[in-house]
Protein backbone atom coordinates (compact mmCIF):
# COMPACT_ATOMS: atom_id res chain seq x y z
CA UNK A 1 0.00 0.00 0.00
CA UNK A 2 1.42 3.40 -1.00
CA UNK A 3 0.87 6.26 1.39
CA UNK A 4 0.14 9.59 -0.30
CA UNK A 5 2.03 12.53 1.16
CA UNK A 6 1.93 16.08 -0.14
CA UNK A 7 5.15 17.23 -1.85
CA UNK A 8 6.00 19.71 0.92
CA UNK A 9 5.74 16.97 3.54
CA UNK A 10 7.92 14.63 1.49
CA UNK A 11 10.51 17.37 1.09
CA UNK A 12 10.51 18.06 4.85
CA UNK A 13 10.87 14.33 5.56
CA UNK A 14 13.87 14.06 3.21
CA UNK A 15 15.45 17.16 4.74
CA UNK A 16 14.91 15.72 8.24
CA UNK A 17 16.48 12.37 7.35
CA UNK A 18 19.42 14.12 5.67
CA UNK A 19 19.91 16.39 8.70
CA UNK A 20 19.87 13.37 11.03
CA UNK A 21 22.48 11.67 8.85
CA UNK A 22 24.71 14.78 8.99
CA UNK A 23 24.25 14.91 12.77
CA UNK A 24 25.13 11.22 13.15
CA UNK A 25 28.26 11.65 11.00
CA UNK A 26 29.31 14.68 13.06
CA UNK A 27 28.91 12.73 16.30
CA UNK A 28 30.82 9.75 14.88
CA UNK A 29 33.65 12.07 13.83
CA UNK A 30 33.76 13.37 17.43
CA UNK A 31 34.14 9.82 18.77
CA UNK A 32 30.52 9.19 19.76
CA UNK A 33 28.89 5.82 19.21
CA UNK A 34 25.41 6.10 17.70
CA UNK A 35 23.12 3.57 19.40
CA UNK A 36 19.86 4.46 17.70
CA UNK A 37 18.26 6.65 15.06
CA UNK A 38 14.60 7.69 15.07
CA UNK A 39 13.88 5.67 18.20
CA UNK A 40 10.15 5.54 18.88
CA UNK A 41 8.52 5.39 22.28
CA UNK A 42 4.93 5.93 23.39
CA UNK A 43 5.88 9.51 24.30
CA UNK A 44 7.38 10.26 20.88
CA UNK A 45 10.44 9.88 18.76
CA UNK A 46 14.06 10.50 19.73
CA UNK A 47 16.14 11.58 16.74
CA UNK A 48 19.45 10.06 17.86
CA UNK A 49 20.74 8.21 20.88
CA UNK A 50 24.51 8.19 21.24
CA UNK A 51 27.20 7.36 23.77
CA UNK A 52 29.81 10.10 24.24
CA UNK A 53 33.52 9.25 24.36
CA UNK A 54 33.30 9.72 28.15
CA UNK A 55 30.42 7.24 28.45
CA UNK A 56 27.50 9.66 28.85
CA UNK A 57 24.27 8.56 27.16
CA UNK A 58 23.05 11.42 24.95
CA UNK A 59 19.53 11.90 23.69
CA UNK A 60 20.04 14.12 20.66
CA UNK A 61 17.46 16.35 19.02
CA UNK A 62 18.31 17.37 15.45
CA UNK A 63 16.87 20.62 14.10
CA UNK A 64 17.11 22.01 10.59
CA UNK A 65 16.34 25.65 9.99
CA UNK A 66 17.51 28.27 7.54
CA UNK A 67 19.64 29.80 10.34
CA UNK A 68 21.32 27.90 13.17
CA UNK A 69 20.08 30.40 15.75
CA UNK A 70 16.50 29.62 14.71
CA UNK A 71 17.20 25.90 15.06
CA UNK A 72 18.38 26.38 18.64
CA UNK A 73 15.31 28.46 19.50
CA UNK A 74 12.97 25.88 17.95
CA UNK A 75 13.42 23.40 20.81
CA UNK A 76 11.00 24.92 23.29
CA UNK A 77 9.89 23.62 26.68
CA UNK A 78 6.99 21.40 25.45
CA UNK A 79 9.34 19.59 23.06
CA UNK A 80 12.03 19.30 25.73
CA UNK A 81 9.48 17.72 28.07
CA UNK A 82 8.32 15.30 25.36
CA UNK A 83 11.91 14.25 24.61
CA UNK A 84 12.66 13.84 28.32
CA UNK A 85 9.55 11.65 28.72
CA UNK A 86 10.57 9.57 25.69
CA UNK A 87 14.08 9.22 27.19
CA UNK A 88 12.57 8.13 30.50
CA UNK A 89 10.54 5.42 28.75
CA UNK A 90 13.60 4.30 26.78
CA UNK A 91 15.68 4.08 29.96
CA UNK A 92 12.93 2.08 31.67
CA UNK A 93 13.58 -0.60 29.03
CA UNK A 94 17.40 -0.25 29.10
CA UNK A 95 18.35 1.06 32.57
CA UNK A 96 21.99 -0.09 32.38
CA UNK A 97 22.64 2.41 29.57
CA UNK A 98 22.34 5.30 32.06
CA UNK A 99 25.25 4.12 34.22
CA UNK A 100 27.62 6.79 32.83
CA UNK A 101 25.07 9.59 33.12
CA UNK A 102 22.48 11.06 30.77
CA UNK A 103 22.18 14.38 28.97
CA UNK A 104 20.17 16.10 26.25
CA UNK A 105 22.10 17.41 23.26
CA UNK A 106 21.09 19.41 20.21
CA UNK A 107 22.56 19.33 16.72
CA UNK A 108 21.59 22.30 14.58
CA UNK A 109 21.72 22.02 10.81
CA UNK A 110 21.40 25.09 8.60
CA UNK A 111 21.54 25.50 4.87
CA UNK A 112 25.11 26.07 3.67
CA UNK A 113 26.63 25.60 7.15
CA UNK A 114 28.33 22.75 8.93
CA UNK A 115 26.18 21.08 11.61
CA UNK A 116 26.76 22.39 15.13
CA UNK A 117 26.70 20.12 18.18
CA UNK A 118 25.49 21.66 21.44
CA UNK A 119 26.18 19.20 24.27
CA UNK A 120 23.96 19.42 27.34
CA UNK A 121 21.62 21.83 25.51
CA UNK A 122 18.96 21.59 28.25
CA UNK A 123 18.22 19.85 31.51
CA UNK A 124 15.29 17.49 32.02
CA UNK A 125 12.64 19.07 34.23
CA UNK A 126 11.71 16.92 37.21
Amino acid sequence: MTVFRPAARQSAERRGRRSELFAALLLLAKGYRVLGRRVRTKAGEIDLIARSPRGVLCFVEVKFRERQESAREAVRMPQQLRIARAAQLYLARYPALAAGGVRFDLVTVARGRLPRHLPDAWQAQE
